[in-house]
């Protein structure tokens, strides 16, 4: 069980790093900075989060910090498709990355779903 833990921790960091190397491009134009601001926030504190949701305190703490895990990934899937959308980073394949935070989205969820369901 905590070898899973482990791996996904590792994912939401690798995550967080090309979070970072994303906004580090968007900061280039005005447009790009409001964006990078919003998606930087919300992208690298879903990591955060779920290193804190395996520090909790019980099982309700444990389903609320995912449950704020989950809520910002699903902000920063929106500011990841908005700046595919828009093609502000026409240069950058921002595919492999949306992928990726769906499936990290859907992996947070089914945990919420299972937390739950074990009272």
């Amino acid at each position: 069980m905590e070898d899973k833990a482990d791996q996904l921790s590792d994912r939401f960091l690798a995550y967080a790093v090309e979070i970072v190397k994303i906004t580090t491009l968007l900061r280039k134009t005005a447009t790009g900075r409001e964006i990078a601001g919003q998606l930087m926030r919300s992208g690298t504190s879903s990591g955060a989060n779920y290193e804190e949701s395996r520090g909790a305190q019980s099982r309700a703490d444990f389903v609320h910090k995912l449950q704020i895990v989950l809520k910002e990934i699903r902000e920063s899937l929106f500011w990841l498709r908005l700046t595919d959308k828009s093609q502000i980073l026409s240069e950058h394949d921002l595919k492999p990355i949306i992928g990726e935070t769906r499936q990290l989205g859907n992996i947070i969820a089914k945990s919420v779903v299972t937390a739950k369901s074990k009272k």
